[in-house]
């Protein structure tokens, strides 16, 4: 719950000169901050004091609350909400319908049956490390944190913090294998994970994911 913006500012920067580039539909802040080569597609809104890095990607009718912080040449697609006071590190994907949340408690009104307001409650924020993914219509329920090239499948409802590297799945999400860099499942070769895609391979210490040199 938040203080209705100022009118948002429609422009459209020319793509030659390095810019952002913002859709004519898009809503964005002008107290908003967008990185160069950063997109902004149709129907998107962008909050007050959004921190949006260089080369980064806002899909149609996605939502990036006020304060909220992307890293550069992360990918929010269509339709995700990114709500306050979330974090996301570089290389960071949202996919089509994912949701960060910020409301532990939520309700329209408090006990007495009033309408709840900005001072009745906490928001509280989803971090998301360097590389991670979120699956489409995920819903990550703050706070957690999502750890360093970590994926979250498609659908899954994340209620707990996730590893460096690991794969969670399902309602409430859980843990069902490890992840590298391409994004492809890590499959075992003795005592090594190995990446099918790279053939970079992991191994495994005091369930830490650890890359073999």
């Amino acid at each position: 719950m938040t203080n209705v913006p100022t009118p948002p500012v429609h422009h459209r920067h020319p793509v030659p000169d390095g810019t952002a580039v913002v859709e004519h539909s898009a809503d964005v802040d002008p107290r908003a901050v967008l990185g160069t080569g950063t997109r902004v597609w149709h129907l998107a809104q962008v909050r007050e004091h959004a921190l949006v890095g260089d080369d980064c990607v806002v899909g149609r009718a996605a939502y990036v609350g006020p304060g909220v912080e992307v890293g550069r040449r992360s990918k929010i697609q269509n339709a995700a909400l990114v709500y306050e006071p979330a974090v996301l590190g570089e290389g960071v994907f949202v996919g089509p319908g994912a949701v960060l949340t910020n409301d532990l408690r939520p309700r329209a009104v408090t006990p007495d049956g009033s309408p709840k307001r900005a001072d009745d409650w906490t928001a509280v924020g989803v971090v998301v490390r360097d590389g991670a993914s979120v699956g489409a219509r995920a819903v990550c329920v703050a706070p957690v944190t999502l750890g360093r090239w970590s994926m979250v499948a498609a659908g899954a409802v994340v209620v707990a913090d996730v590893p460096d590297h690991a794969l969670v799945a399902g309602v409430p999400a859980r843990q069902i294998g490890w992840v590298g860099p391409a994004g492809a499942r890590l499959v075992a070769d003795g005592d090594a994970l190995v990446c099918p895609l790279t053939g970079a391979r992991w191994r495994l210490e005091n369930d830490t994911l650890l890359e073999e040199r």
